[in-house]
């Protein structure tokens, strides 16, 4: 068993993610699946009902009618949507308690993946006209494997933070050396298990891999342009965490630097305009848009 499997199944034994979202997201993933299927699997979840309920009545959509089922919601909201609101709704307990007095915030880890996500789907529609489904999905989990070191290693994991703050090796590094694997690894692995996309998977595993071959327009380059600019607008994961972009990236940015501007200043109305679909309860989510 490799040290990621290990991680991972720790991971799933702490029933962290709720198990209901964990069969959704792999129904999601099979294209035969049929919306009954879903809709049986929904239902077991009341607090995710009146989330497909609510999302779909919601002023995003503008529908005249009222949807009352799930089976209607779904077509409304589409496989894609419904997928990463699922897997959203997964991960935001898991930002809710915070360890006060220390350089990682798990807080400021949710706004940086929601910006990355969010700025990535804007990427990925304006810049290339792509249809920024699987980018959010991917921003939302880019980070997924510190999320997993966090909570079933978390003291190796608090050594390799507190040594990245006083040393300038990258954190993978830090990760390595204290952890014996690192987030990019944890989160191709775990994205694997949930039968994401593979191109999903694979901009997980590559987000902060440095490489001419990248090209801007895949799911990969796409995500690093992000996180670029998302951290340099303070979005970052954790301080002193500020990647930058290898030259054709670098200059596929500069070429289009009109378009970029313009997404740039559109950026905080793009996270206010997703408050309603994927904001915390309990004000976290105003605190992502703001």
């Amino acid at each position: 068993m490799t040290r990621e499997d290990a991680l991972i199944r720790k991971f799933n034994n702490t029933k962290t993610l709720p198990h209901v979202a964990i069969r959704l997201s792999k129904l999601l993933a099979n294209e035969n699946s049929s919306i009954k299927e879903m809709e049986e699997i929904i239902r077991l979840d009341p607090t995710l009902v009146l989330r497909v309920l609510r999302i779909a009545n919601s002023a995003y959509y503008s529908l005249r009618q009222k949807v009352e089922s799930i089976e209607r919601a779904v077509i409304f909201i589409g496989m894609k949507n419904l997928r990463n609101m699922v897997v959203t709704e997964a991960l935001k307990d898991i930002f809710r308690i915070e360890a006060p007095g220390q350089v990682y915030s798990r807080r400021k880890l949710w706004l940086h993946c929601a910006a990355v996500s969010i700025c990535g789907h804007m990427i990925g529609e304006r810049i290339f006209g792509l249809k920024g489904e699987d980018v959010f999905l991917c921003g939302i989990l880019h980070d997924i494997g510190i999320i997993v070191e966090d909570q079933v290693a978390h003291r190796r994991f608090m050594e390799a933070c507190n040594h990245f703050h006083s040393n300038a090796k990258p954190f993978v590094d830090h990760e390595n050396y204290h952890i014996g694997t690192n987030h990019c690894a944890l989160g191709y692995e775990l994205s694997k298990e949930w039968n994401l996309p593979p191109a999903v998977r694979e901009a997980v595993r590559d987000h902060h891999k440095t490489s001419p071959t990248i090209e801007p327009s895949s799911l990969t380059g796409i995500i690093q342009i992000s996180e670029f600019i998302v951290s340099r607008m303070n979005y970052v994961a954790m301080p002193g965490m500020q990647p930058s972009l290898s030259q054709p990236l670098l200059k596929h940015v500069l070429e289009n630097i009109k378009e970029y501007k313009t997404l740039i200043r559109d950026f905080p109305d793009e996270m206010a305009r997703a408050r309603e679909l994927y904001e915390h309860e309990q004000g976290q989510g105003h605190a992502c848009c703001n």
